[in-house]
């Protein structure tokens, strides 16, 4: 079975975000938008991509999929999630979250072994393993903060 490990996409501000490079740390996936009533969650990822970075990277996936909420280039998204937000996690190149292939494979049971999906609306985050293995997904009203996001980042 494919793992995430096995995919690279191009970055914000150019280069290659190669998710190999992530092996051995839990990545959180998230379509993230800058004008959505939950854009405040780029504090919360912040946050947590800080207090866990040791054992978590959160890769941001910017789409303009829902209410068209990311009309921004990737140039003035990047401005925007760094002035406002602080953000320095990484974030992808704008993509479209229905034919993207990292998409495409978290979201189809056939790819990644574990369950099939559909990408609802802005900040769905999906929860892979230190393996590459997806082990859940989280809906966009879910804090990125939320106690079940904090449980599988910090088991008792």
């Amino acid at each position: 079975m494919n793992t995430i490990h096995t995919f690279k996409v191009e970055g914000i501000e150019g280069g290659t975000i190669d998710f190999a490079a992530f092996a051995g740390k839990k990545i959180l996936v998230v379509n993230v938008a800058s004008e959505c009533g939950l854009t405040p969650q780029y504090q919360q990822l912040q946050e947590l991509y800080e207090e866990f970075g040791d054992k978590l990277t959160i890769v941001g996936f910017p789409a303009n999929n829902f209410g068209g909420q990311e009309p921004g280039s990737n140039h003035e998204i990047q401005a925007f999630c760094t002035r406002r937000y602080g953000a320095t996690f990484p974030l992808s190149a704008k993509i479209d979250v229905t034919t993207h292939p990292v998409y495409h494979w978290l979201t189809q049971k056939s790819q990644n072994g574990v369950l099939d999906s559909q990408v609802t609306w802005n900040f769905q985050k999906y929860a892979l393993d230190e393996q590459g293995c997806l082990v859940h997904c989280f809906p966009p009203s879910a804090s990125p903060l939320d106690a079940m996001i904090l449980e599988w980042l910090n088991p008792q």
